[in-house]
């Protein structure tokens, strides 16, 4: 017998739920049933259709499910049920009627262009009924409370109004009732040879086969997403994805814009999508063009950025974590949700020198699980999570998320997938939720209004337990704290994947424990986690795991607590002394024959989708937003600067003391006097240049190196290089400039100046040489910091540049004349801009003949024009350079298959 329907009441709203489908219930805007109360889980519970009834299951929630007091994991519903959720006593209430109406209505509408809206006999959506109505002859569920003295909902006398969910759904039962809709992910879907996936852990040890849609209009699988028509229609201001009333075809002029802003014919409710995303314009000839709107993020078409293309049905569009597939007249979204499934086909690692660093590794990655990646040093653990992310690609083999090819779909994909590197990708300098905000204005389009990315903060916080630390610096919070942290930076932008590198190092066995389960708890909410570890303690929370052995081969995968019964032993100290003893035994070729690679591996992989043509992905278009990103940037690097009192002190006193030195310089004359009288003047110069020289280099020698972590993320996730050292630039040369005023100003206190310069008052020719000076030395020092790998390399590289700069100036080491080293000469800036300040003063007139001046000294407006030209020239140069070395630290991309 055919499961009845059934009525859930909640605080909010009431939902009428058909039969054939799977609903999830949780605090995820994206859920069929939205609960609000903190303490309900992002992704709770389930309900779904079994023949014959339908049944809740908890979906691993923290603070679980109850029913008359008693927490229960599974339970069939026969007549009306009353849960709550998050508490025994005053959790968030569930109430569940399952019962037949007396009428049913037919059980499919072929029409499609009804299918994904079903009208009431009025004319009035189901959804515009109030949460009290019920049609006439079925009985309501059971009333729920309408006070309550749980968290949130103060008893007031009153009833609580609705709360519209983020993302408004519609009667989830009309979904379940289309012919060809898949049902939405849960938790509990079996992963069988028709999917090709090894089976997920699943609560009480059940697994239920998920029903699959039939493919339509492409070969490429779409994965466990959900699926909606959309019909083109007059837009509502409601922004329901499916209320579009008359219904039209896309004919001739029929143009759908597509975006988050509620006015648009197809809104995708999602922070990385923009308000005016793409528009969907149907030609007079019947093709369908797809046009980007300038969107911050991108519009994709088969994984490659476009700005304005032609859409066939087989291709697959994807804007934000939605992608849309145009089906005759019916344009179809397939929202990302975070079920995905990820396939690693035979991954193989090659140096140039054809050392071989990850060999043939290939494994299936359930959706929602937590798997662990161990093994020596060595073992290419490292290896496996940039190709497994797309950051360094293998130079064999593929990664397929939800049946794409990773590699070849980058250029989109990338926006789904997160990855917490070892070392803090935060600046530990800014408060925690300071830092987030300015990582989400980066990652968000820049119409996305400030509420909005506070409000996304603030939900991050409240899920990893950071609330109450929103206001403390990330360098005070224990290394537990510190390492949620980076992990909310990358849930911002709720990727399906997320990857985290050696999460517990450094940590206490208790910290260990909490960041693992804390892991576990966000594999099962809605996305699945790869976390690559040294420790063994507390593998057990983790649904598979995968050993590497010396020399990039798989030696296991599958539930951690069969690890250690495939290899024999105790502990997993022994399996790693076995590696060291045996370094000839073959591993992987036993564990290949063995019966757990058949069930873990084999299962998984056998339905694999074949690579795809081998086609290298062009290149994005320039992004979007550029000042956005760039006033974003500054304005964080000013933040960092002036929360670290000890730097702004050293910044403020070192022209100070600098200063203060060259005025101890004795120079009785002066910069003036008769002819080759006075000496002093080359050496007041010369402390002064170098003086200039150091300042603007010191400034900039780590600032690049120091983010090196930070920014390889950022740049994986859309960061522009140039954007970045351009920031860099305009803070810095302000900083720069500002010390070189000063450093002139005290250094030459008392001092003579001839009465006028080249062009203008001596003072302000000299201020500008120096001032330019120091800002050439600053792109130099920025050049050595993007070259280097470590910031311990940059002091000796700082004191060797120094003193070359004071030899090769000019003044203390005669150049003219002097092949090699005069030519050396001319890419030290200190050489052009002593020249500059010589020609401002008549250097080469008043110091004796003895000293020989230069040529480049000449005072004249051609001459000191010439020097500061030749010396603006280095710094583009080194700037230029710099940008080479931040643009090479870019995620590589394969451009062919082998």
């Amino acid at each position: 017998m055919a499961a009845p329907l059934l009525v859930v009441r909640t605080r909010e709203r009431v939902h009428r739920l058909r039969p054939g489908g799977t609903y999830r219930v949780g605090r995820d805007p994206e859920s069929e049933i939205v609960l609000t109360d903190g303490r309900v889980s992002w992704h709770h519970a389930v309900l779904r259709s079994e023949p014959g009834g339908w049944v809740l299951e908890d979906a691993g929630s923290r603070n679980g499910t109850f029913l008359d007091g008693r927490r229960v994991q599974r339970m069939v519903i026969d007549g009306e049920r009353l849960f709550h959720l998050g508490n025994a006593a005053d959790g968030a209430p569930l109430a569940c009627s399952a019962f037949r109406p007396p009428d049913p209505r037919p059980a499919v509408d072929r029409n499609p262009s009804q299918i994904f809206r079903l009208p009431t006999p009025q004319g009035r959506p189901e959804q515009a009924r109030g949460p009290g109505y019920a049609p006439p002859g079925e009985q309501g569920p059971p009333r729920v409370p309408e006070q309550s003295q749980g968290r949130g909902y103060p008893q007031t006398g009153r009833a609580r109004p609705p709360v519209r969910p983020q993302n408004p759904v519609p009667d989830a039962g009309r979904q379940a009732h289309r012919p060809d809709a898949r049902p939405a992910p849960d938790q509990g879907a079996a992963y069988g040879p028709s999917n090709g996936h090894a089976p997920p852990r699943y609560p009480q040890g059940t697994e239920q086969p998920r029903p699959q849609a039939p493919a339509q209009g492409r070969d490429r699988p779409l994965g466990h997403s959900q699926d909606r028509r959309i019909v083109p229609g007059p837009s509502q201001p409601n922004g329901a994805g499916d209320a579009r009333e008359p219904r039209r075809d896309l004919a001739g002029g029929t143009t759908l814009r597509i975006g988050r802003s509620p006015d648009n014919d197809v809104v995708v409710p999602d922070l990385v999508v923009s308000r005016h995303h793409a528009e969907l314009r149907m030609t007079d000839v019947g093709r369908a063009e797809i046009i980007d709107l300038g969107s911050h993020n991108g519009t994709y078409v088969n994984g490659v950025r476009i700005d304005r293309a032609v859409l066939a049905e087989e291709d697959l569009l994807g804007i934000g974590h939605a992608t849309f597939r145009l089906v005759g007249t019916e344009l179809r979204e397939f929202v990302d949700t975070g079920d995905v499934s990820v396939l690693v086909q035979d991954l193989t690692v090659r140096t140039p020198e054809d050392k071989v660093l990850l060999d043939g590794v290939g494994f299936p990655i359930p959706e929602r699980s937590l798997v662990a990646v161990i093994g020596p040093s060595g073992a290419g653990k490292s290896t496996l999570l940039g190709a497994v992310t797309g950051t360094r690609p293998a130079t064999e083999g593929t990664v397929r998320y939800d049946g794409r090819d990773l590699y070849a779909d980058y250029d989109e994909l990338r926006h789904r997938i997160g990855l917490v590197p070892q070392e803090d990708i935060l600046h530990t300098q800014l408060a925690t939720r300071q830092a987030l905000l300015f990582a989400a204005e980066l990652r968000f389009p820049g119409d996305t209004r400030r509420d909005e990315r506070e409000r996304r903060v603030d939900e991050v916080l409240a899920e990893l337990g950071l609330t109450p630390h929103a206001r403390t610096r990330i360098d005070k919070l224990s290394g537990g704290q510190r390492k949620r942290v980076s992990v909310a930076l990358e849930l911002l932008t709720k990727p399906s994947l997320l990857f985290l590198d050696e999460p517990t190092s450094g940590l206490d066995p208790g910290l260990d424990k909490t960041v693992m389960e804390l892991l576990k708890e966000l594999a099962h909410d809605g996305r699945t986690v790869i976390v690559v570890t040294h420790s063994t303690e507390n593998l057990v929370a983790c649904d598979r795991l995968l050993v590497l052995v010396p020399g990039g081969r798989m030696a296991y995968y599958g539930p951690p607590e069969e690890g250690l019964r495939h290899f024999g032993a105790k502990a997993w100290a022994e399996v790693f002394q076995a590696f060291d003893r045996e370094p000839d035994r073959d591993w992987a070729g036993e564990f290949r024959t063995s019966p757990r690679w058949a069930r873990y591996v084999g299962h998984g992989m056998g339905g694999a989708v074949g690579p795809t043509d081998a086609r290298p992905p062009a290149p994005p278009p320039p992004r979007q937003s550029k000042f956005a990103q760039l006033s974003t940037l500054c304005r964080r690097y000013l933040s960092v600067i002036t929360s670290d009192r000890s730097y702004l002190v050293l910044l403020g006193l070192m022209p100070l003391i600098m200063g203060g030195l060259i005025a101890a310089i004795p120079a009785p004359k002066g910069l003036t006097g008769p002819p080759g009288t006075n000496a002093d003047a080359a050496s007041k110069l010369m402390v002064l240049i170098f003086a200039s020289c150091f300042v603007g280099t010191g400034n900039a020698v780590r600032e690049l190196v120091k983010e090196r972590t930070i920014y390889r993320r950022e740049r994986a996730a859309g960061l522009s290089a140039g954007v970045y050292l351009t920031s860099k630039l305009l803070v810095l040369g302000l900083i720069t400039t500002v010390q070189a005023v000063v450093l002139v100003g005290i250094g030459l206190v008392g001092v003579k100046l001839p009465p006028s310069g080249v062009f203008t008052s001596p003072f302000l020719e000299l201020v500008l040489a120096t001032g330019l000076l120091g800002l050439v030395s600053m792109t130099l020092g920025l050049l050595v910091s993007a070259s280097v790998n470590s910031s311990e390399k940059t002091l000796p590289l700082l004191i060797v540049l120094s003193m070359a700069q004071l030899v090769l100036c000019g003044a203390l080491v005669r150049l003219s004349g002097k092949p090699g080293l005069e030519q050396v000469a001319w890419l030290a800036p200190s050489r052009w801009g002593l020249a500059a300040t010589a020609a401002t003063v008549d250097l080469g007139h008043i110091i004796p003949s003895s000293l020989k001046p230069d040529r480049i000294w000449l005072p004249d407006l051609n001459t000191w024009a010439l020097d500061m030209g030749v010396l603006a020239g280095l710094g583009v140069v080194f700037t230029a350079l710099a940008w080479w070395q931040l643009e090479r630290l870019r995620p590589k991309r394969r451009r062919g298959r082998l």
